[in-house]
């Protein structure tokens, strides 16, 4: 297992693995944050090579050490494609991410799929809604969704419990692997589930090796 920091990606993983799974940050962690840290350390354990970015937004907080706000996710799109580009793959490429990351990554992916530049989108702790809002659905693209999808959510989470999403009428190309009791983090508590953080982790990371054995070339 490799680890490289450029100025643009932080990946980890074998160099010659054959699917490459590019990762960006949630609204309020950096990708080296601790949750990105974890979810990328599991999936390079099962043979991924993980990439990560940044959003320049947080780059911009890194540089000044002000915490300024993120865009709204549509404006982010074209920093999501960007990366895509920059990105050098040997084998196939999911794109997805954390949270708000994996929401913008999602906006993105059919035509990045229908160009045949991604395999699949991958996407941890989905922001179905804001925190206490269910009303303020971020789901209207989910419905129509061509390109395979795996989201791996806490059954917990704040911004979509298993109870709430399991009625949203999402697109057949999503799977979901829900982790009990975990939360956005996908992190359980271990007294009540039985799970540790690290049990959610390697189940998750399993899944989205099975996962992609399915996806075509």
């Amino acid at each position: 297992m490799t680890g490289d920091m450029s100025d643009r990606f932080l990946i980890i993983g074998p160099d010659d693995a054959p699917d490459t799974i590019l990762l960006a940050h949630g609204a309020g962690g950096a990708m080296d944050s601790k949750s990105m840290v974890a979810a990328s350390e599991a999936l390079a354990d099962v043979g991924f090579r993980v990439a990560r970015f940044e959003f320049s937004y947080m780059a911009s907080r890194r540089a000044s050490g002000t915490r300024t706000p993120p865009p709204r996710a549509e404006r982010l799109i074209p920093e999501y494609l960007a990366a895509v580009s920059e990105l050098s793959t040997k084998g196939r490429l999911i794109i997805g991410g954390k949270s708000m990351g994996g929401r913008v990554a999602s906006m993105a992916a059919d035509n990045l799929h229908a160009s045949g530049a991604i395999a699949g989108l991958l996407c941890l702790g989905y922001p179905f809604h804001p925190p206490a809002k269910p009303e303020q659905l971020r789901t209207a693209h989910l419905e129509t969704l061509r390109t395979p999808t795996l989201i791996c959510q806490g059954t917990r989470d704040e911004f979509g419990s298993r109870e709430e999403v399991e009625r949203y009428p999402l697109s057949a190309a999503i799977e979901i692997l829900w982790l009990e009791d975990g939360d956005h983090d996908l992190k359980p508590r271990k007294a009540i589930s039985g799970f540790s953080a690290a049990d959610h982790l390697a189940t998750m990371a399993t899944k989205v090796a099975a996962w992609t054995g399915r996806l075509g070339a």
